[in-house]
């Protein structure tokens, strides 16, 4: 979460490896706003009963949380479901107390393996072979995976950092290894070692308070300049799989240098005085213990009130106010602001790396980062950038060629909501770039279309790729405000194809719920809902996306699967992926009618046929696209569609 000062222009930093930020002020303009007419606005409150709105998506499964995550009993962080991971037929859900893995060899009816218990906050997960990788940043969380927390200051007991269990057995997930780390880890990515299978690295993102020195040698709070900080760096820890007790960190990356204080937006109208009736009930501020007293209570929020006000760059009061409120049970999630003057990210939030382009996005605070991780160990700054439409750079996702990306605004820190009618389009939104040479161009904004109402938290959250031939699709959670699938195969012109949205858990005041990450796998698109369970998804034809497309995407099959490890995504000569690029050239006028319907009543005779005949069809088809290609006004899709139609002709 993060506080904003006013900053009405929207503007763009750029850093590089040599030059500190510089500022490119682009033009003033009126902020966009969401539409109040969209079929998501008005939807019936309710935790299972809630009204739906979808288009271009079925809902096909649902499971709730088990019972010893407290189903019935949303609103809050210490149950809440957080991310996805996969391997084989399993789905790993994370969630703030433990790890639930569902068995999804039937997708529609997901089965419970496994939900053990080990409080951790925040619960990031990730897969590598039989070894799964879970994220401990709470202060109470426990080597022991217990629940009862820690009340010493120093303790040895304490877990912050990275856990590793093996999942042989995924009906009896074991516990084999742990690696502490300075500010725990709010999210990690697995990086492979591009030389040898054996090993596979951990970048690590923290975002707590640097621990003490006592508790764990060599933690240290200096400032940037100071070598020895635990502040301003990545962890990189090495993981021998036939050897996890070996893991180790490796390196800790110093990614920050040169960077200062990045621009960004003020609050928004809805969040003033003159906006005070349409200010959220359910609004940003403490999460009170079990059982508060009235005189507690407004302690609490005295102290909360001077811990915000401390958030910018007072670090002193900021540590009072937060030890203050932890020993009256009151959890501090945010970390501690930077020393006056200095300004810049001390920590990303999270990191997608792209091995096979060589890269990685990094979404550090202020800043998104390109990265060269060639060298997994070393990873080295290409660029930075900042825009002060962002409030708090959260995520990154590479499209397949590594030719744009785009990161996300987690506005509000996910807790408030940031999709209301009066609230900019562009703020809690996705940015995207191109990317050219290894250099980022900002070119335009996503943000999911439909206003919610002050009673659900939202803004841009956690997504992937959905693997359809030919263009760049993503599915993104928003939290309460649904998961949305979008085109952004022109970055600048991105546009919402199919969503699936539920209305409020509650209509009288904000219940904390909502899509933590929405992610397509094997042919399904898996939500994890914070407070409701795990929705499983179809995608259905549209006008904006075919049968032909959705087909051709389920024919790519993944073995396992961490969206922040971006995968490179290849496609079979198959006909669904022929006929995906040839409904591409028809709806977007790539090739003349006329040659569209030659095209399609072709590869209907090739299909029909088979061995020699089926073959010969398609070399003539491949040898006719082959001359189309000069006078296309789509000529790289039909280059596309002719390599694969001659692929298929080679294969018989």
């Amino acid at each position: 979460m993060r506080l904003s000062t006013v900053a009405r222009r929207s503007s763009v930093a750029v850093a590089t490896l040599a030059a500190c930020a510089t500022l490119l002020a682009l033009p003033t303009r009126a902020h966009a706003q969401s539409d109040t007419h969209d079929p998501r606005v008005g939807l019936k409150p309710g935790l299972y009963d809630a009204g739906t709105a979808a288009k271009g998506m079925e809902l096909v499964g649902h499971v709730n949380k088990p019972d010893i995550f407290h189903p019935n009993d949303p609103g809050g962080l210490t149950y809440a479901n957080s991310d996805l991971a996969f391997g084989s037929h399993y789905v790993y859900q994370g969630n703030f107390s433990g790890i639930q893995i569902w068995d999804i060899s039937n997708p529609t009816t997901p089965k419970l393996t496994a939900a053990p218990v080990c409080f951790t906050e925040q619960g990031d997960v990730s897969v590598y072979g039989h070894l799964l990788f879970v994220s401990a940043e709470n202060t109470g969380s426990r080597l022991d995976c217990g629940t009862q927390g820690i009340q010493d200051t120093v303790s040895k007991e304490r877990m912050l950092g990275i856990r590793i269990f093996d999942i042989t057995d995924p009906v009896h997930p074991k516990q084999v290894a742990d690696v502490q780390t300075c500010r725990g880890s709010h999210t990690h990515t697995l990086v492979p070692d591009p030389k040898n299978k054996g090993i596979v690295y951990v970048y690590v993102s923290g975002l707590a308070r640097v621990r003490s020195s006592k508790e764990m040698a060599g933690c240290e709070a200096g400032d940037l300049g100071d070598p020895n900080s635990a502040l301003f760096r990545i962890e990189v820890i090495r993981v021998p799989l036939a050897h996890p007790e070996q893991a180790k960190i490796v390196n800790s990356a110093r990614i920050f240098n040169g960077l200062t204080q990045a621009p960004t937006h003020g609050v928004a109208y809805a969040d003033t005085a003159n906006g005070a009736a349409r200010r959220s009930r359910g609004r940003f501020g403490p999460q009170f213990p079990p059982n508060t007293s009235a005189k507690d209570s407004a302690t609490i929020e005295r102290l909360f009130g001077k811990l915000v006000g401390a958030m910018r760059n007072d670090p002193a009061t900021f540590k009072v106010m937060s030890d203050s409120l932890e020993k009256m049970g009151v959890p501090v999630h945010f970390p501690p602001p930077m020393p006056r003057g200095l300004g810049g990210p001390s920590q990303c939030h999270d990191i997608t790396v792209y091995p096979a382009a060589g890269l990685a996005g990094g979404a550090c605070s202020g800043y998104g980062l390109l990265l060269d991780i060639h060298d997994p160990v070393h990873p080295k700054r290409l660029q930075a950038v900042a825009d002060s439409n962002f409030a708090f750079w959260h995520s990154a996702t590479f499209n397949n060629d590594a030719t744009s990306m785009l990161f996300s605004d987690e506005w509000g820190g996910g807790t408030q909501p940031k999709c209301r009618a009066t609230d900019p389009i562009d703020w809690g939104a996705d940015a995207l770039f191109t990317i050219k040479r290894d250099h980022l161009k900002h070119v335009g904004y996503f943000k999911m279309p439909a206003a919610q109402t002050v009673d659900e938290n939202c803004v841009a959250h956690n997504g992937g790729l959905v693997p359809v031939p030919g263009r760049d699709i993503m599915v993104q959670a928003w939290y309460q405000g649904g998961v949305s699938v979008f085109d952004f195969t022109d970055p600048a012109h991105a546009k919402e194809i199919a969503y699936f949205d539920r209305g409020p858990i509650d209509g009288t005041k904000l219940v904390l719920g909502g899509f933590w990450s929405g992610y397509y796998y094997n042919g399904y698109i898996y939500g994890s809902e914070i407070a409701r369970g795990l929705d499983v998804f179809k995608l259905t034809p549209t006008a904006d996306l075919t049968q032909n497309e959705i087909d051709a995407a389920a024919l790519v099959h993944y073995d396992q699967l961490n969206v922040q490890s971006q995968p490179k995504i290849t496609w079979p000569a198959a006909f669904p992926v022929a006929r995906a690029y040839l409904d591409q050239l028809v709806r977007d006028g790539g090739l003349p009618a006329a040659r569209t319907s030659a095209i399609k009543d072709a590869l209907d005779k090739a299909q029909g046929a088979s061995g020699a005949a089926r073959a010969s069809a398609l070399r003539t088809l491949g040898a006719q696209l082959d001359k189309d290609v000069a006078g296309a006004k789509d000529a790289k899709r039909v280059r596309l569609l002719a390599n694969v139609v001659k692929e298929m002709s080679r294969k018989g």
